[in-house]
């Protein structure tokens, strides 16, 4: 399989983990704090996240590509290694804007079968 290209040079923000996945007032996000949380990930160790978000960008294998005008879309399955001991299925997804090289995690969550 595919892997991301420039994987070394992923860059997950603290704002996107803390506002965002573990957020559990987050409109949005509120849903995935709670399946991180489950397998143990916590505002307070926020880099245990980053850090797992990071080594799955690295290592998850890529289901898709999509061109936008604005840069590239990669969207990763794969196992995520978690506090818990667990290693649920999830899929992320990562963009580098037309003209970069790094690449930002846009969102992640749980992948078909991902609960485990």
């Amino acid at each position: 399989m595919n892997r991301l290209p420039n994987a070394y040079l992923a860059v997950v923000d603290e704002s996107k983990v803390n506002a965002y996945l573990l957020s559990e007032s987050h409109p949005a996000g509120r849903a995935k704090a709670a399946f991180f949380r489950r397998h143990g990930f916590r505002v307070a160790a926020w880099e245990v996240l980053r850090d797992a978000l990071i080594v799955h960008g690295r290592t998850a294998d890529v289901v898709s590509t999509i061109e936008t005008p604005f840069g590239t879309k990669y969207i990763l399955e794969g196992t995520l290694a978690a506090p818990d001991g667990r290693s649920p299925r999830l899929r992320t997804v990562w963009f580098v804007t037309t003209g970069e090289t790094s690449l930002r995690l846009v969102t992640a969550y749980p992948a078909v079968g991902g609960e485990k």
